[in-house]
């Protein structure tokens, strides 16, 4: 695989396209040539928590040149920013997070409107976490449509929920450069430390077993009816999320490549 130039460096900072999706406002990354004739994917993967969409965005970053945006990774990182460095969305998002609730969906567009250049970037982008819910799907679809922006799929990683399970209680996160291993999938090569940038490595609130029902019901509840609305609009493709990442990643490939 090629090296992924939208990758955290080994020191934790940010790289290309993320920098401006976690500073928000009006900058924006100039991306690097891609292989002709390969085109700018614009791509939002959807999928039960723990299913690995993550790891499967890093592995499709390297190979379709393009760069990961995440609203977990956002929110995530507004914790650590003083009050001072957070925008109205973003204060309002921590402040949920606090009690334990749910964003809400006003909120989290907010958030994506404030970085709407990441959005319209000719690197593209592969969009994990939002949208979660058919309202957040039809305003960030006015959105596209108001900066002509074009999906060019929408993957839907499928697992059996007991094999979600075991892939949450053992997923371990670094706490600097937030590469994802898991204890019997993919440990790290010393235990409790990322291999990239020796962090220490930590499970996250997330993926407790109290808070990994809570994300389960909501899914189930709202994000799932994404399926039938993307499927709806002809971008919708279903992928078998078992077996290991690489795996995963050339199933993915093979589908979008061939679309």
């Amino acid at each position: 695989m090629t090296k992924n130039r939208f990758a955290k460096r080994t020191d934790g900072s940010l790289a290309g396209g993320q920098t401006g999706w976690f500073q928000g406002g009006a900058s924006c990354f100039t991306p690097l040539a891609r292989p002709t004739p390969q085109p700018a994917w614009r791509i939002i993967l959807l999928g039960p928590p723990g299913v690995g969409k993550g790891t499967q965005a890093e592995l499709l970053g390297e190979q379709l040149h393009t760069c990961h945006l995440a609203t977990g990774d956002l929110f995530r990182a507004a914790k650590s920013l003083d009050e001072a460095g957070r925008s109205p969305a973003l204060r309002n998002a921590v402040e949920h997070m606090k009690h334990g609730e749910l964003v809400p969906d006003e909120t989290v567009l907010s958030l994506v409107r404030e970085r709407v250049h990441c959005l319209k970037c000719s690197g593209g982008f592969l969009l994990d976490g939002f949208p979660r819910t058919v309202a957040q799907a039809e305003a960030l679809e006015k959105l596209l449509a108001a900066e002509q922006v074009h999906l060019s799929a929408v993957f839907n990683y499928d697992l059996p929920v007991e094999q979600i399970i075991s892939r949450v209680f053992g997923r371990l996160t670094c706490a600097q450069c937030k590469t994802v291993y898991h204890t019997a999938a993919r440990p790290p090569q010393v235990a409790g430390y990322c291999d990239k940038c020796g962090g220490k490595l930590f499970q996250r609130d997330d993926d407790q077993p109290a808070a990994v029902k809570v994300r389960m019901d909501a899914y189930l509840n709202s994000t799932r009816p994404l399926i039938e609305f993307y499927r709806q609009r002809g971008l919708l493709l279903n992928i078998d999320a078992s077996g290991a990442p690489d795996q995963i990643c050339r199933r993915t490939c093979k589908l979008v490549l061939n679309r």
